[in-house]
C-alpha cells in the first residue's frame, strides 16, 4: 500500500472509524498509531497532524459515540410514541452491535478505565451518565403509561438495566450466539418490570448498521 499524506475532515473520520473497530474488537490498549497508521497506509507522523496524541483520538471517539448515540435515542423518541416500545428499540441497538460482532465502545473502554486518561475516564461517564438519564425517563413513562411495572424507583432500574445489557454482550460474544444475549436481556426486563419481554420482540427491533451507537 503505497504511504500517502492525509488531510480533510473526511481522513480524520477514517481513522474514527478504524480506531473505534479496533477498541470494540480489541480495546483501547491493544492498538497503537502503528496499527492505525498501517490500516490507512499513512505514516504515524501523518495522524498526529489530525490527533496529537491517542489520548486525543480516545476522546474524540467518545465524544463522537456519544454524539451517535444522542441521535439514536432522539429517533427513538421521534419514532416510539409509547414509552415501553422506546424501550423494546433501546435493547435493540445493543443487539444490533453485537450482530455486527461489536461490542459497546464505552463497555470496552470501562474495563481499561484506569489506564486511561484522565479526559477519556470523564467521557466514559458522561456516555453512561447520558444512557442511564435517558432510560430513567422512559421507564417511568412506561410506569405511567400502565404498560410496565417497576419494582422501584425508576432511576434504579436504569441503572440495573445499563449494566445488564453491558454484561450480556460480554457473556455472549464469545458464544457467537445472539440467542443468548436475547434471552439474558428479556430476563433482565422482565425481573425489573415484572413484564413479558420476549427475545422474539429484540429480534424484531435489531438495528441496521447505520443505526447502531
Amino acid at each position: 500500500m503505497t504511504v500517502r499524506a492525509i488531510r480533510g475532515d473526511e481522513t480524520a473520520a477514517r481513522v474514527l472509524d478504524i480506531a473505534e473497530r479496533f477498541v470494540q474488537v480489541r480495546g483501547f490498549n491493544g492498538f497503537s498509531y502503528a496499527d492505525v497508521a498501517a490500516e490507512l497506509g499513512v505514516t504515524k507522523a501523518a495522524l498526529h497532524y489530525h490527533f496529537a496524541s491517542k489520548g486525543d483520538l480516545g476522546a474524540a471517539l467518545i465524544d463522537r459515540y456519544c454524539a451517535r448515540l444522542a441521535a439514536r435515542l432522539a429517533a427513538l423518541d421521534a419514532g416510539c410514541p409509547a414509552a415501553v416500545d422506546r424501550l423494546h428499540g433501546y435493547v435493540g441497538l445493543y443487539r444490533g452491535m453485537l450482530a455486527e460482532g461489536r461490542l459497546c465502545l464505552c463497555a470496552m473502554l470501562a474495563a481499561e478505565y484506569h489506564t486511561l486518561p484522565g479526559p477519556m475516564q470523564a467521557a466514559v461517564l458522561r456516555f453512561f451518565g447520558q444512557n442511564e438519564a435517558w432510560l430513567e425517563s422512559v421507564l417511568a413513562g412506561a410506569a405511567a403509561e400502565g404498560s410496565i411495572t417497576l419494582r422501584g424507583p425508576a432511576r434504579d432500574a436504569a441503572v440495573a438495566l445499563v449494566a445488564g445489557l453491558e454484561g450480556a454482550m460480554l457473556v455472549a460474544r464469545p458464544f457467537g450466539d445472539l440467542a443468548r444475549f436475547e434471552i439474558a436481556a428479556a430476563s433482565l426486563v422482565r425481573s425489573l418490570t415484572g413484564d413479558a419481554f420476549p427475545g422474539a420482540a429484540l429480534a424484531g427491533a435489531a438495528p441496521a448498521r447505520t443505526q447502531r451507537p
